[in-house]
C-alpha cells in the first residue's frame, strides 16, 4: 500500500478533547506507512473576505497543510446540533480565496463522538452537506456515532472497550480502501 499523508482536522480546541483522543486512536489503527498531519486551527482569525487579498500567515499556514495531503479526516464534536464555529470557520479559510479551494477533490472521512445519546450525528450532517459543496467526497458508510460513556477512554486516552476498537478498526479499513481508491484514480503520490 502506497503512502498516503492524511489532514487530521478536529473541530474542538479543548486540551482534553473527547474528539482528539478519538483522532489518536483512529491513526494509531491506520496503516504505519500512512501519515497523519494534525492541522492546527486554534490561531486562525475569523474569516473576512476583505483578508482575501493578503491571507493571513495561520490562514497560509492551513491551505498548504491542507493542498499537502492527499485526504481528510475530520473529527466534530456537536455543539448546539451542528458544527463548531471554530471548524466552520477552519473551513471556510481554507476555501478562499474564490476559486482556490484547498479541500476539493480530497476523500474524507467524518466521525465524532459526544457524551449525548446521538453522538454527533446532526454535526457530522450538517458537516457533510458543507463538504459536498466544497467537492469533497465523503465515506458514507460505515458512520460513526460514538456516546463517551465513564471509561470510553482510559488513563492514557486509549479505547478501552475491545467491541469499541474492533468497530473503529473496521471504520479505518473502510476508510483506507476508499482513499486508496480515490488516491489511486489518476493522482501521483
Amino acid at each position: 500500500m502506497s503512502q498516503v499523508k492524511v489532514a487530521v482536522v478536529v473541530g474542538s480546541l479543548r486540551k482534553d478533547s473527547l474528539n482528539l483522543k478519538l483522532a489518536h486512536a483512529l491513526v494509531a489503527l491506520a496503516p504505519k506507512e500512512w501519515t497523519f498531519d494534525f492541522v492546527q486551527i486554534d490561531d486562525l482569525p475569523l474569516y473576512n473576505q476583505d483578508l482575501d487579498g493578503n491571507f493571513p500567515a495561520p490562514a497560509t499556514r492551513l491551505k498548504q497543510q491542507v493542498e499537502a495531503s492527499q485526504a481528510l479526516l475530520f473529527v466534530t464534536p456537536e455543539y448546539n446540533r451542528s458544527i463548531p464555529g471554530v471548524l466552520k470557520n477552519a473551513i471556510d479559510w481554507a476555501s478562499r480565496p474564490w476559486g482556490k479551494n484547498s479541500w476539493g477533490g480530497k476523500p474524507a472521512g467524518v466521525v465524532g463522538i459526544s457524551v449525548g445519546a446521538i453522538g454527533t450525528a446532526l454535526a457530522q450532517q450538517h458537516l457533510r452537506n458543507v463538504l459536498s459543496y466544497l467537492d469533497v467526497e465523503s465515506l458514507g458508510q460505515p458512520e460513526m456515532f460514538l456516546q463517551a460513556k465513564e471509561g470510553f477512554f482510559d488513563a492514557e486516552g486509549k479505547v478501552s472497550n475491545p467491541d469499541t476498537v474492533k468497530f473503529l478498526q473496521a471504520y479505518v479499513d473502510r476508510y483506507v480502501s476508499f482513499v486508496s481508491k480515490h488516491v489511486g484514480m489518476g493522482h501521483s503520490h
